[in-house]
């Protein structure tokens, strides 16, 4: 949390760090570091939402940025005062700012700077967040009893988030706590009258084989993408997402029949094999597949979501594009966007378009996935996408527009939505 990001700071400051400038700004600038720094690193707990890529702010980001506020301040002319278009750039594009690689991370670090770092500092009512104010102290002790009364546990507002933001966290953290309780269960196989960790494992084996779909023929897939174009690029897509596909399934085979085999003392049980073993007795997914495949929260739905993708792929192969696509069952929902684009561009080519210039549109429409009857209408192009959901939002579809979501609702599904370019 903050108070203890500002306890460790402040703890290793001296007294003499302290009174090394005596400028009226020095103290208050040393302590927004403080916090800015606390803020960065803290915010890394919210996952993708504090920063898209979690970068590692360390103790030499502080220590560079506190050294370049204090030259700053031994060269500026009192007249002129500090120059703080120059202090924010050090600090967003610079010294913390040099680590960001992506661009929205870069703005957020900019609007920290712009907020928190300007002759409004060192206003009477300027504070980070309520109750969280820069300290007017002589000595480190008195910046110390002030860090000791902040909140120990502080709201996602004081970073600057929305405070559903913590129900992410915690959400995480009660998954983790839970999984890690589950893995460390003793793995022996029950002696009691109940049915055996094989056994248990056994059946399941021959559910999910029964259930798997067949593996896709190499030379009809080039047959069927021959006939609908195959260098059409939504047809390439498809043919990456069926490579995938079929590297998945046949993983998924191969693991099931090794492990029925291991069980009968047919083969050796591998490590790879009792690691299968061992997660699919408690519903997880086992590595060896969830490293090829996608994110799920028990084996159950994975599996479910590997009969449904595969059922998209086949169907779209089988009887041509269909008019709506599952867009969070691709692989790659990156690569089925830019075949859109490319796709548009080429109809487009008399017109003189360039695929760097197509830039993509979405409109929520008012249909659900029940409702889509045909293509999009052929002037505009693109695609129908459905699957998709908000995160701590509500939609109206009354008005289409964004609303703040009813209380306890995480997820909100997403209408039909229409992209073009």
């Amino acid at each position: 949390g903050v108070k203890a990001g500002l306890k460790r700071t402040y703890s290793a400051i001296t007294q003499d760090h302290l009174e090394v400038s005596n400028m009226p700004q020095w103290k208050p600038l040393l302590y927004a570091v403080a916090f800015l720094h606390s803020t960065v690193q803290e915010r890394r707990k919210f996952g993708p939402l504090g920063w898209n890529i979690p970068y590692e702010f360390n103790q030499a980001d502080f220590t560079a940025s506190v050294q370049f506020v204090q030259n700053h301040l031994d060269d500026v002319d009192i007249k002129c005062g500090v120059n703080w278009s120059c202090v924010r750039y050090m600090l967003g594009e610079v010294q913390y700012g040099g680590r960001v690689t992506d661009d929205l991370d870069k703005a957020l670090l900019n609007t920290y700077a712009r907020v928190w770092f300007g002759e409004h500092m060192f206003s009477e009512n300027f504070c980070f967040y309520k109750d969280y104010v820069i300290p007017k102290g002589k000595t480190v002790e008195d910046y110390l009893q002030y860090i000791e009364q902040l909140p120990v546990v502080d709201t996602p507002e004081v970073f600057g988030l929305h405070p559903n933001a913590d129900i992410t966290y915690q959400t995480n953290l009660a998954n983790e706590t839970l999984s890690t309780i589950v893995s460390i269960q003793p793995k022996d196989s029950s002696t009691g009258g109940g049915e055996t960790r094989e056994a248990v494992v056994q059946r399941l084996a021959d559910e999910m084989l029964q259930k798997l779909p067949p593996d896709y023929n190499p030379h009809e897939v080039k047959a069927q993408l021959q006939k609908m174009g195959a260098i059409q690029p939504m047809n390439i897509f498809l043919r990456q997402e069926i490579d995938r596909m079929q590297h998945v399934i046949s993983r998924v085979r191969t693991t099931l029949t090794d492990l029925k085999l291991a069980i009968d003392g047919t083969i050796i049980m591998s490590e790879e094999l009792q690691d299968a073993l061992d997660n699919m007795y408690d519903a997880r997914i086992p590595k060896l597949w969830f490293r090829i495949s996608w994110e799920s929260s028990t084996l159950g739905f994975w599996f479910t979501e590997l009969l449904e993708r595969n059922q998209q792929f086949s169907s779209w192969l089988q009887d041509g594009r269909p008019n709506q696509f599952w867009m969070t069952g691709f692989f790659n929902p990156q690569g089925f966007l830019t075949a859109m684009r490319q796709e548009t561009t080429r109809m487009n080519l008399a017109k003189g378009w360039a695929l760097d210039s197509v830039v993509l549109h979405n409109e929520v429409t008012k249909m659900m996935k029940e409702d889509v009857t045909g293509p999009p209408p052929a002037d505009i192009g693109g695609v129908y996408i459905y699957g998709l959901f908000l995160e701590g939002a509500g939609w109206d579809r009354r008005n289409s527009k964004l609303v703040e979501s009813a209380p306890k609702v995480l997820f909100t599904s997403l209408p039909v939505v229409h992209v073009y370019a």
